[in-house]
């Protein structure tokens, strides 16, 4: 087998207990440190307080690995250079031996491969606002169309057109509920300003949404659970609006394009918010781990 299952993962998984996929992109890319490996740690224990095992993701050497012990966290946290890596990266990873942390599509499919069904992330990649010119578009929601993979997530990064991406995982044939709300969140907002046609309360609720996909047997598709932070711990709108407003601007300014467009921009709110969208970020990947773990034991209990 290709996959590397850390020996916990593999007795859950065997046993039907409850699992909770992680990326590991946040650990590696997404946090200074020593902070990346703090959170890495703090999510993990999260999962276990919902009675759940923790399977952060990532490739070591070449070898993609489902559940890191702390050692490979430690890893992931500290190698200087070690690379991002969506789906398509990973045959050219493992062929040269490459380390790298895995974003939301690389996460997703390494976790429906080892049989993980369960995952929980920040924040979805999508549309890009200016599509019709760039033709950017996140490797993530393509990936999503043909996994058959539950992802909770606080909806998709703010920094990008989220009516076009929410029309695209239509178009895709994407299944989107929000978690208790009927609006879609925005990432380090409560509500995007956008609505969802369906509404799933309670674990148990999802669990049966991910039962019946598995008795239609219809195409391999992804469920999007889609959490809102709590209003308490969501950015200031209009804070918000003000500093994306003025990170678009610069982005122009300095002719950013392509892959840099998004680091950039989450950078540019992270130091003109002075820390509060991280603070926001963070409070939204805790509730999804939280929530991610108490689906994975209502699923583990069909």
């Amino acid at each position: 087998m290709v996959l590397v299952l850390s020996e916990e993962v593999r007795d859950a998984i065997d046993a039907r207990r409850p699992v909770v996929a992680l990326e590991s992109t946040i650990i590696a890319h997404g946090l200074p440190r020593p902070r990346n490996l703090q959170v890495a740690l703090e999510l993990e224990d999260v999962v276990r307080q919902e009675g759940a095992v923790p399977a952060t993701i990532a490739v070591l050497d070449g070898r993609p690995h489902v559940g890191l012990d702390k050692q490979q966290l430690e890893l992931v946290a500290n190698q200087d250079g070690i690379r991002k890596l969506g789906h398509r990266d990973l045959p050219l990873a493992m062929a040269s031996g490459a380390s790298g942390a895995t974003t939301v599509s690389a996460t997703a499919l390494l976790a429906a491969l080892a049989g993980v069904r369960v995952f929980a992330t920040g924040g979805l990649g999508g549309v890009h606002r200016e599509w019709t010119v760039t033709q950017d578009e996140s490797a993530d929601l393509g990936l999503l169309a043909r996994t058959r993979i539950t992802v909770v997530c606080a909806g998709v990064k703010s920094i990008l057109d989220v009516p076009a991406t929410l029309q695209r995982l239509e178009t895709l044939g994407v299944a989107v509920a929000g978690y208790g709300t009927d609006r879609f969140p925005g990432f380090y907002l409560s509500d995007s300003g956008h609505p969802v046609e369906w509404t799933l309360e309670t674990p148990r609720q999802v669990a049966d949404v991910m039962k019946a996909q598995d008795a239609l047997d219809g195409p391999g598709s992804a469920l999007i659970v889609a959490n809102p932070v709590p209003e308490a711990e969501q950015l200031d709108p209009d804070l918000h609006a003000r500093v994306l407003n003025e990170a678009l601007h610069a982005c122009g300014e300095e002719g950013i394009t392509g892959q840099a467009v998004t680091p950039f921009l989450l950078d540019h709110l992270v130091r003109h918010t002075e820390g509060a969208s991280l603070s926001a970020n963070l409070a939204a990947v805790r509730g999804n781990v939280r929530l991610a773990g108490r689906i994975a034991a209502a699923w583990a209990g069909t």
